[in-house]
């Protein structure tokens, strides 16, 4: 008989304390990537997306050995907002040292934010509020999957939390479109959840961490999308955009 699928509850345990069975490195990419096998004494086991820290390539507009933290802290924003749109997200060791260990998505193939954000118009929406209060630098529609089960879930955001402007998204189709009063509560709760800012303080600079409180301010004063405050006026798209 199949095996059941881990609970969240137990997904969550995977993350921070699985032991890594097998691991393998993904596509090529900038940063080293690997899909691992965690398992526990239970049996019970997933699959999930390693970044480590010594992995990643240097960047001249993000501090060195940063990003696995911004993955981390984009999935803590995520939660505090009670939005269930980024994966699970943990910061552990793993086989090359610490760095950033996120729940797999099984997504289904050729399905991306150009040919789903139409149907899905209320996540898209948190995806889009999410990159302006993280300052996401790199949203490609490829970086917005759905799952078999009708799930929209956002990765990649290891290019967050800068205090310069740097936005960089697809979804400027949607950039007139008025942000709900209930996702605004959201914000504002998150605003003042404080094991949230004590993450942020421990992860990011004063800077940074100063940069993020005016963008929460940006959002609750804006009636739509504030893409064009926030946008990396050089190159407002990422490449590829998929």
């Amino acid at each position: 008989m199949p095996q059941a699928a881990p609970s969240r509850r137990h997904q969550q345990s995977l993350l921070q304390h699985g032991v890594v069975a097998r691991h393998q490195r993904a596509l090529a990419s900038s940063n080293q990537i690997f899909v691992v096998e965690l398992t526990d004494t239970a049996g019970l086991s997933c699959r999930a997306i390693y970044k480590p820290c010594r992995g990643e390539s240097p960047l001249w507009d993000f501090p060195d050995a940063t990003l696995y933290k911004r993955e981390y802290l984009a999935y803590r924003l995520a939660a505090a907002l009670a939005w269930e749109i980024v994966p699970p997200t943990v910061i552990r060791d793993g086989p090359y040292g610490v760095g950033s260990m996120q729940l797999c998505v099984d997504a289904l193939d050729d399905r991306h934010y150009f040919n789903i954000a139409g149907q899905h118009p209320d996540p898209v929406m948190r995806i889009a509020l999410l990159d302006c209060l993280i300052n996401n630098a790199d949203r490609k529609g490829g970086h917005i999957l759905l799952d078999s089960q009708e799930h929209i879930w956002a990765i990649d955001h290891g290019l967050g939390f800068s205090p310069g402007r740097k936005l960089r998204t697809v979804m400027w189709d949607i950039e007139d479109r008025p942000i709900p009063d209930d996702l605004k509560q959201h914000i504002a709760a998150a605003r003042d959840d404080s094991s949230l800012r004590d993450e942020l303080a421990a992860h990011l600079s004063p800077e940074e961490v100063a940069a993020f409180d005016r963008r929460v301010a940006l959002v609750l004063a804006s009636s739509t999308l504030p893409f064009r405050l926030l946008a990396d006026l050089r190159r407002p798209y990422p490449w590829p955009v998929i």
